[in-house]
């Protein structure tokens, strides 16, 4: 696996490419230009820049995430075809600089969700946090004051220019269903995927997060069956999936390491974060060690090394922890910790294929 860090860019983010570059075996950021208005081609030049920053410190930029869809594209919209000849360009600028994924995502409205930021847990940490109840409870425009009340960092995926029209979007969306969800899907991927080939940028889709339904809208990238559903749209190696095991192990019945093995040609990236869940609905995310939390992150990993995966891996969300002042999930501490969790997991893994073989050569000899 090739370890990368998600990285908001200078001036947008609290940790810098010189903490980054002080992880143990990472190689590579995973960036966007995220002041770029969503359906606007990404400039050439500001893609060079962030090349020459990276270069810098030795890191390659293979990994974008996220060049986001517009709504116009979702809702199906008579617009959508001009947006996506801009994703187009912008895929074809990103190409001259070697990029070779591109994470994306088609939740309608919002990206994720959670109702409290800075959760407190037992040892003192803070984490992200979902409420069921509260979700159920709030009027969405309530849900949108709380999460962009955070004037230090911009939060990926609760863009105001987008969501200071929020009821208008949601009656946008009162006739769309989730069939006419998937169609619009499927002609995004229709005109998208055969310029990712050219290009050799393979598109990989994140999950639904949570992967159920919030306020009536419809979700598509909730299940197995449904990313089964995904990868049949289009048939290419060029139409992928983000496998992040956060976003679907919020749902108990997610085999994350089954969807590993069965998908396992078609994941070009893969998140790898722990949560707990709770019996009322409500989850938090934890660290990354498996005891912590309600997913076995040994047998995700474990399903990553037994089918060879040589894609991208980033740690997802982390705790807030040590008095770090940063962006909610991404801080420097906690996904730090969580690499060495990972590394720890594979090497281990590593280290038992090669004493199995030793056994077998001596079974042989002797």
């Amino acid at each position: 696996m090739r370890m990368v860090f998600r990285w908001f860019g200078n001036g947008n983010d609290n940790v810098s490419l010189q903490h980054i570059k002080q992880i143990p075996g990472v190689e590579g950021i995973v960036w966007a230009l995220h002041d770029i208005p969503v359906g606007e081609v990404w400039p050439l030049d500001r893609i060079l820049e962030i090349k020459k920053q990276a270069d810098e410190y030795g890191f390659q930029i293979d990994v974008v995430e996220s060049v986001n869809v517009h709504e116009d594209i979702k809702l199906g919209l008579p617009t959508r075809d001009k947006y996506i000849e801009n994703y187009k360009k912008t895929i074809e600028n990103l190409s001259k600089v070697g990029v070779k994924v591109i994470c994306y995502n088609f939740m309608p409205v919002f990206d994720w969700i959670r109702t409290d930021l800075f959760k407190e847990m037992e040892d003192g940490s803070t984490a992200m946090f979902y409420e069921k109840a509260k979700v159920e409870n709030l009027e969405p425009a309530e849900l949108v004051s709380e999460i962009s009340n955070n004037p230090d960092f911009t939060i990926p995926g609760w863009e105001p220019e987008r969501l200071k029209s929020l009821t208008n979007l949601f009656e946008a969306y009162s006739d769309v269903s989730t069939r006419d969800l998937w169609g619009n899907l499927q002609y995004f991927l229709e005109q998208i995927i055969p310029v990712a080939e050219v290009n050799d940028i393979k598109m990989a889709i994140h999950p639904d997060d949570p992967p159920w339904s919030i306020f009536g809208l419809p979700r598509l990238i909730t299940s197995q069956d449904n990313i089964r559903r995904l990868l049949q749209l289009v048939e290419s190696p060029y139409n992928g999936v983000t496998l992040c095991s956060g976003s679907l192990g919020a749902n108990e019945a997610n085999d994350i390491a089954a969807m590993i093995r069965e998908f396992a040609d078609r994941i070009p990236f893969a998140h790898i974060r722990n949560l707990k869940r709770y019996e009322n609905g409500d989850f938090i995310e934890t660290s990354h060690l498996t005891k912590d939390g309600s997913l076995d992150i040994y047998e995700i990993v474990k399903a990553y090394h037994d089918i060879g995966f040589t894609g991208y891996v980033r740690p997802d969300h982390g705790r807030h922890i040590w008095d770090e002042v940063c962006r909610p999930g991404y801080g420097l501490y906690d996904r730090g910790l969580g690499i060495m969790y990972l590394w720890g997991l594979w090497d281990a893994l590593e280290r038992a294929n090669i004493q199995r073989e030793q056994e077998m050569v001596n079974e042989v000899l002797y």
